[in-house]
């Protein structure tokens, strides 16, 4: 099969084609021809030799596809072969073809192309695993995201709105900012402009929010201790500020405040597998019905991942970036 892969760490230009043999198959796997896969920020991360394959995953970049079922024991799951499905996987996307567990897959939501379920698995696993169950967004309850045109922040603003939470972002630019606010946010704050804890404290009546999800790390972190509510929760997701802050640990003993975080990729199957049971049962439904959409930024063909991944690291674009394997 035709793959990307990383010959060494460094910028996008170590992206290269290569020829690899099928993935072989471990219990519990799938064979998914690959039509469409997402592009990361942890893809940049490994690329950059800054976030380690976990053991038995394959080496490849990747870690969200769309395509059809060709091989593997599907048991009593309902699939069958030659289903369209989009999964979540370790490692491995940016091929022909992929291994995926089974329990990571979810059926392509009615209405959407392959292209479009490609681009959910990343972004709705990470955003359920974190917002809904780690920081538990309770009904009533209020959501700042950081990046909020990120794929990780569309995703967030969408699915808390459509479940009736109040949802404020921020983003670099006028532009970014207006997106959030299309999507969903009730209001979007320009970092670069407005100090979002002020803004934030203002929207919320002094009360502040109830949860942020962050992106950022480093000197934000702060920050948003200072304008979460009282028995609020921060998640940290990624380091993009840094891995080092300065809190204080007053405010989160006396306002009895939650600081946690995670990462999504090393965690066993069983625990994504509930994750993915959660998401067609509470969101697939809304993506069925267009309550939330996909947003798509720009889409390449396979060869061009190198260009994907500087588009990326350009953080110019508003959702996710594509690669799509029926395009030259």
């Amino acid at each position: 099969m035709q793959a990307i892969e990383i010959t060494q760490p460094g910028g996008p230009e170590v992206l290269q084609p290569c020829e690899r043999p099928l993935p072989e198959l471990k219990p519990g796997e799938i064979l998914i021809k690959v039509r469409a896969a997402g592009v990361n920020r942890p893809d940049v991360f490994q690329r950059l030799g800054q976030y380690p394959v976990p053991p038995g995953a394959s080496d490849l970049p990747g870690l969200e596809v769309a395509g059809e079922i060709v091989d593997g024991d599907l048991g009593d799951s309902g699939f069958e072969k030659g289903d369209l499905v989009c999964a979540l996987v370790q490692g491995g996307g940016y091929a022909e073809y992929c291994a995926a567990p089974l329990a990571q897959c979810l059926p392509v939501p009615q209405g959407l192309s392959l292209l479009e379920a490609a681009s959910l698995p990343e972004t709705f696993f990470t955003v359920w695993s974190n917002v809904f169950q780690r920081a538990g967004l309770k009904e009533g309850e209020t959501l700042l995201v950081q990046g909020g045109s990120s794929g990780i922040g569309v995703t967030a603003i969408q699915v808390a709105k459509a479940l009736g939470h109040r949802v404020f972002a921020t983003a670099g630019t006028l532009e970014k900012c207006r997106a959030c606010e299309e999507l969903g946010a009730e209001r979007a704050i320009n970092y670069k402009e407005e100090d979002f804890v002020a803004v934030v404290k203002e929207l919320t009546g002094g009360k502040g929010v109830d949860v942020v999800l962050d992106m950022v790390g480093g000197d934000y972190v702060a920050r948003e201790v200072s304008c979460l509510a009282d028995d609020g929760r921060i998640v940290i997701i990624a380091l993009l500020g840094g891995a080092k802050a300065n809190v204080d640990l007053g405010q989160v003993l006396r306002r009895r405040l939650t600081i946690t975080g995670s990462t999504l990729r090393p965690r066993p199957i069983a625990f994504k597998a509930q994750i993915a049971r959660e998401l067609r049962e509470r969101v697939w439904p809304l993506l069925a019905a267009g309550t939330i959409r996909p947003v798509i930024y720009k889409t390449f063909p396979l060869s061009a991942a190198a260009e994907a991944h500087a588009l990326m690291e350009s953080s110019t674009h508003v959702g996710k970036i594509m690669l799509d394997l029926e395009i030259a």
